[in-house]
């Protein structure tokens, strides 16, 4: 009996072992560096990825020496390839006999941080030791629909629509500044008296240096100065030292407004800002990914006790709920 012609390869199954080299190239910006991490010889990494365009049909990556970018196939392929590996993963935790969770969990976060929640993410992964965490800390904002990130911290006073949102935290940004500035340069009475001022700015979307400051009743006001930073304690650091007039959250804040070290100017400037968690839409988590997400939220209600309102919760594109009530104004001196 004559053997069974072999199967058009264009029909075959994709192979998780390639669509894993797949990912980790484009992780890694390199077929030397993802080969070395996946901890194969080089070669074949690059026969598996071969087979892979073989069985598609198309070309995912452009490969030279020096340089490895993702073609329209790729960019189509690695977000479906990122979740497909996650529901495998996914259905090998549900049936291992030890019920431990894990896998790779990949998060953006801002550059700076607080130490409690370094301390946070400490204990998370000493309470889930087969969890493996991705922190990258930087000032772009990354695009979750891409696949790359699971989760994404981000801080401003709207965000994304098409995402989850589960806000941690709400404040107030208002302007304010050192007695020893206001008596050295005036007390501004009106927006349009910025232009004479120095202002300590931060970065539009964590790009761009800042040049509008919001208004209570909608519309900017354009600003300039020596500083302009991410780092919301350098900030604070730079009003107290007298360097300009910050925009920075009240809540930051409040201990040097009630004894006098900062002043608030200008109280028609200011917007509503929140701190919030991150994530696409996928109908699909994986637990880990979700055990993080539920930890971070009762993290975030105790350490943010009193400074937020009592539920996080989650939303797609809905308008936050009020911010907190001011803190009392600082007494008379």
């Amino acid at each position: 009996m004559p053997s069974a012609p072999p199967p058009d390869a264009h029909n075959a199954p994709l192979d998780t072992a390639e669509l894993t080299a797949f990912l980790q190239s484009v992780d890694a910006g390199s077929l030397s560096r993802a080969a070395a991490e996946l901890g194969l010889p080089r070669a074949t990494l690059s026969r598996r990825l071969d087979r892979l365009e073989e069985r598609l049909g198309v070309r995912l990556l452009r490969r030279t020496t020096r340089s490895l970018a993702m073609t329209a196939a790729g960019e189509a392929l690695y977000p479906r390839a990122r979740h497909a590996l996650e529901v495998l993963r996914e259905t090998e935790a549900a049936i291992h006999p030890d019920g431990e969770l894990r896998g790779t969990i990949r998060i953006s976060v801002p550059p700076m941080q607080a130490g409690g929640f370094q301390a946070f993410l400490c204990s998370f992964l000493a309470d889930h030791p087969r969890i493996r965490l991705e922190v990258s800390a930087g000032t772009p904002m990354v695009d979750l629909q891409d696949g790359r990130f699971d989760l994404a911290l981000r801080a401003g006073p709207s965000l994304d629509p098409g995402l989850i949102s589960r806000t941690l935290f709400r404040s107030r940004q208002i302007a304010v500044a050192a007695p020893g500035y206001l008596a050295a340069h005036g007390t501004p009475t009106r927006t349009a008296d910025l232009s004479g001022h120095r202002c300590l700015t931060g970065y539009a979307r964590g790009e761009l240096p800042a040049r509008h400051w919001p208004l209570t009743g909608g519309g900017v006001v354009r600003v300039d100065g020596p500083l302009t930073t991410n780092d919301l304690q350098l900030l604070r650091r730079a009003a107290l030292d007298g360097r300009g007039i910050g925009l920075l959250p009240e809540q930051l804040i409040a201990g040097d407004l009630a004894a006098g070290r900062l002043c608030h100017v200008l109280p028609e400037i200011g917007s509503d800002v929140q701190i919030a968690l991150l994530y696409p839409d996928r109908g699909f988590q994986p637990p880990a990914v979700r055990a993080l997400i539920e930890a971070l939220t009762v993290w975030a209600r105790r350490e943010f006790a009193g400074l937020m309102d009592a539920t996080c919760t989650d939303t797609g594109s809905e308008s936050p709920p009020a911010p907190p009530a001011r803190p009392p104004a600082p007494p008379a001196r």
